[in-house]
C-alpha cells in the first residue's frame, strides 16, 4: 500500500492527562481499524489511506508510570499528590515514571509506522533528534547517552548529565502512542518526588533553566513541529 505521509496537527493547550490519554486511544483505534479493514479488501478494491496525528498539548502535574516501571519510584503517598496538586497514572506506554506540567511541551504522535518505516528504535532516534535540533535553536548543545532513552545535556564528558526529555512510546499493529516531554520552562522541583525514569544518580533541566530565561511555548511548539516534519519528512494535512 502506498505510505501516507500526511499529518493532522493539534495543538490542544493545557490539557487534563486522562482526557488527552483517552483521545490517543481513539484516534489509535481509528487508524487500527482501518488497517483491519484493508486487511478484508478484494484485491480489485484500493485500501484506505492510514491517517497520522501529532498532537502538541501541556498536562496539568501529573505522575505517570510505564508498564514496566517501579510503583515505589513515586515518593508521595495519597496525601502527598494531594498537596501537590497531582494526579497519578499507570499507563500502557514503555518506560518508568515521569512528570507532565505546566511549562513541559508534551508531544503525541499517533503515526502509522507502515506510512514510514517499520522500525521503533528508529522512530524513537527521530524523534530524540528533532529535540536535539530544538535544544540547538537556543544554543543548547543536547544529545544521547547509550543505553538511555531521551536527550541529554552533558551527555560526553557526563560530569553532571542531565535530562531535558523523557520519551516513552506504545506501538500496536505499528501505530504508536504516547510521545515524549520536553522541559521548557517546567517547575523542575516535582521531579524531586520521583526517581525519574528510574534513574537515580541523574538530574533533570529545561531550557529555561539552561539559557537563564523564560521560553515562548508557542516558539518552541513552532520550532519542534518544523524539525519533526523534516526528520520524518512529512506534511502537514
Amino acid at each position: 500500500m502506498e505510505q501516507h505521509k500526511k499529518v493532522k496537527f493539534q495543538s490542544l493547550g493545557v490539557i487534563d492527562y486522562q482526557e488527552a490519554w483517552d483521545y490517543q486511544e481513539k484516534l489509535h483505534a481509528e487508524i487500527v481499524e482501518i488497517k483491519l479493514q484493508n486487511r478484508k479488501i478484494s484485491p480489485e478494491e484500493t485500501p484506505r489511506a492510514t491517517p497520522n496525528y501529532l498532537l502538541f498539548c501541556q498536562h496539568p502535574h501529573v505522575y505517570t508510570l510505564g508498564k514496566s516501571g517501579k510503583p515505589e519510584h513515586l515518593l508521595l503517598d495519597d496525601e502527598g499528590l494531594e498537596k501537590y496538586h497531582a494526579q497519578y497514572f499507570k499507563i500502557n506506554r514503555g518506560g518508568d515514571i515521569t512528570y507532565h506540567g505546566y511549562g513541559q511541551l508534551v508531544g503525541y504522535p499517533i503515526f502509522d509506522l507502515e506510512n514510514f518505516f517499520t522500525d521503533i528504535h528508529r522512530y524513537m532516534r527521530f524523534m530524540e533528534e528533532a529535540v536535539i535540533r530544538t535544544c540547538a535553536d537556543y544554543g543548547i548543545e543536547a544529545g544521547r547517552i547509550d543505553g538511555l532513552t531521551g536527550v541529554w545535556i552533558d551527555f560526553v564528558e557526563q560530569k553532571n548529565p542531565r535530562k531535558i526529555c523523557a520519551m516513552g512510546v506504545k506501538a500496536s499493529r505499528w501505530v504508536t502512542m504516547h510521545g515524549f516531554a520536553l522541559n521548557v520552562n517546567t517547575d523542575l522541583s516535582y521531579f524531586s518526588h520521583i526517581v525519574p525514569c528510574g534513574i537515580d544518580d541523574k538530574a533533570v533541566t529545561s531550557i529555561s533553566l539552561e539559557v537563564g530565561r523564560e521560553i515562548e511555548m508557542t516558539e518552541v511548539e513552532s520550532r519542534m513541529l518544523g524539525h519533526l516534519k523534516e526528520i520524518f519528512e512529512f506534511e502537514i494535512a
